[in-house]
């Protein structure tokens, strides 16, 4: 996987076509994905390249990060779709590179989805029987995206072969099978960043790992209740010009659970744009300790020393899949080592937030308070380890359950402004397909422990040294039944790091970045390139 960052963009594309949920709609790592590659695919396909997501906003609820341009696309907007009654919105995006977007209105769609399903059933076997949650949704969205693509290619004057769509995930999924009737002489290009069935097994709390070679995803996706998103993700992987995934790990497990290998594996760099300069950077890690330390000393009622060790994990709120689990567990491993210093040990990952508690309330670990703070699995555990004694004397464990977007009440900084103020991240996930947020810590200079359990912990393996000192990362052996080796691991990799010299984590830092700098979407943009070309070879061959 290593790339020089020289490699031209392939063949002629009149409209590039990229579609997600996440298109200026930020829910988890594939917004991540798709606005830091940006810049890149727009350098190298100018304005022949378009984003689309669900317009899911109004005048009192507006996206942060769209900004209308009425009169872009020869006044696409004002185009009247009479399939299925569909409005768009179209203006840029904004992160670097500043890419077209459209946002999709596909209420019009729901009337319609159940004949739609029926065509889908005989023309590709999709069966959606069995539908139920977001299923109806993420398709209605898909299917005015196929329409859009058609009608925006067909308003600039492009000719079909010269269309691209690219589809991301599950949710899209129907919008390529809509597609490819509609308009066949287009390349369609479909991505997993996570099979519906791989993340299902691990979320339902089942061995992924030492039984994977049992699994079949068919059978699994009646078990878990599964069938539709299965069937549907299984029948895009099949029917696009290239199917494409994220890691070797992902590529492995579709080929397993999908029974389709993928033509092109399409690894997650980043846009070094979003790491501010150094000047401001400082600003923001001295704002940024300053707002956790407030924090930590009114919810602990002492005070810290202003170099206190600042730890964190974040992401999505997935206890297992997302290690949360082994990061709590792992940090009473440290208390049991009778650290010789304090650490702060932050949790910043989003739950069912009811307000922010002001007063920092009732407990001394957690920010706001939950909705369902009794079952909350992150709470319950911070909880119990407190009760027992086994964390509090010199790691304290702070719970901030919010997004953090700058408005979230007690923070009020967002993730990105707050992320130079840690000292050191912990990603130890079970489940990860790719694992955007220890890329993120060290495109920041903060080194990292992530698992050989995410397509990022596989990629340091596979380039690099994997130790804090060598490469700012170190990767844990994660197995189905090896959980308390790794939590001791974490907490030995903690202590270290803790007890480290002020000179060594400034090599550490410079390790980190130097990382970094080797999983710059310039690089990375080749293996994209490269599924371009497969999606239009594939596509001739089609035709």
């Amino acid at each position: 996987m290593k790339r020089n960052g020289n490699s031209v963009a392939p063949q002629k594309i009149g409209l590039l076509a990229e579609t997600s949920w996440e298109v200026c709609n930020k829910i988890g790592g594939i917004y991540t994905v798709l606005s830091t590659k940006a810049k890149v695919l727009q350098e190298a396909y100018s304005e022949s390249l378009v984003f689309i997501g669900p317009d899911v906003w109004n005048t009192e609820n507006p996206s942060p990060s769209f900004k209308e341009t009425k009169t872009l696309f020869k006044n696409f907007s004002k185009k009247k779709i009479t399939d299925f009654n569909i409005s768009v919105r179209c203006g840029r995006w904004n992160i670097p590179g500043s890419p077209q977007v459209i946002l999709v209105k596909f209420d019009g769609v729901y009337p319609h989805l159940d004949s739609i399903f029926a065509t889908m059933w005989e023309k590709f076997g999709v069966d959606s029987m069995h539908e139920y949650g977001d299923y109806r949704e993420g398709c209605a969205f898909a299917v005015a995206s196929a329409v859009v693509i058609r009608e925006l290619a067909e308003h600039l004057g492009i000719d079909s072969k010269e269309v691209f769509g690219h589809f991301n995930e599950w949710t899209t999924g129907m919008g390529l099978l809509y597609l490819r009737m509609i308009m066949p002489e287009a390349a369609t290009l479909f991505t997993t960043h996570a099979t519906s069935i791989g993340r299902s097994i691990c979320g339902n709390g089942k061995p992924l790992y030492d039984y994977f070679d049992g699994y079949d995803g068919d059978q699994m996706s009646r078990e878990l209740n599964m069938e539709a998103k299965h069937s549907l993700e299984k029948t895009a992987a099949k029917m696009a010009d290239c199917f494409t995934a994220v890691s070797e790990l992902t590529a492995r497990e579709a080929a397993k659970l999908l029974d389709i290998r993928p033509q092109a594996v399409t690894p997650n760099g980043f846009e070094p744009g979003f790491v501010p300069g150094q000047k401001k950077y400082s600003a923001l890690r001295k704002a940024g300790r300053a707002k956790i330390l407030e924090i930590a000393e009114k919810l602990k009622g002492r005070k810290f020393a202003d170099d206190v060790l600042i730890a964190a994990t974040s992401g999505r709120n997935e206890y297992r899949n997302k290690g949360l689990d082994i990061y709590l567990d792992a940090l009473a491993q440290l208390e049991s080592q009778a650290p010789e210093k304090d650490i702060l040990a932050l949790v910043l990952v989003p739950a069912w937030v009811a307000y922010a508690d002001m007063s920092l309330g009732e407990t001394d670990y957690i920010t706001h308070h939950l909705h369902n703070m009794d079952s909350d699995s992150v709470a319950r555990r911070i909880d119990t380890l407190e009760r027992e004694k086994a964390i509090g004397r010199k790691v304290n464990v702070i719970y901030i359950p919010c997004y953090l977007d700058g408005n979230d009440g007690i923070v009020n900084i967002s993730y990105y402004d707050l992320l130079p103020a840690i000292d050191i991240t912990v990603f130890p996930s079970y489940y990860e397909p790719w694992g955007y947020t220890p890329l993120e810590s060290i495109a920041f200079g903060i080194p990292t422990i992530t698992s050989d359990k995410s397509g990022f912990g596989q990629w340091i393996l596979e380039n690099t040294t994997d130790s804090i000192a060598a490469s700012g990362v170190e990767v844990v052996p994660r197995t189905d039944s090896n959980y308390h080796e790794a939590a001791r691991e974490i907490a030995v990799e903690l202590k270290q790091y803790m007890m480290s010299s002020k000179e060594a984590r400034a090599h550490s830092k410079e390790a980190a970045l130097a990382t970094a700098e080797k999983a710059d979407w310039k690089y990375f943009i080749d293996f994209y390139f490269e599924a371009f070309k497969i999606a239009d070879e594939r596509r001739n061959q089609r035709l």
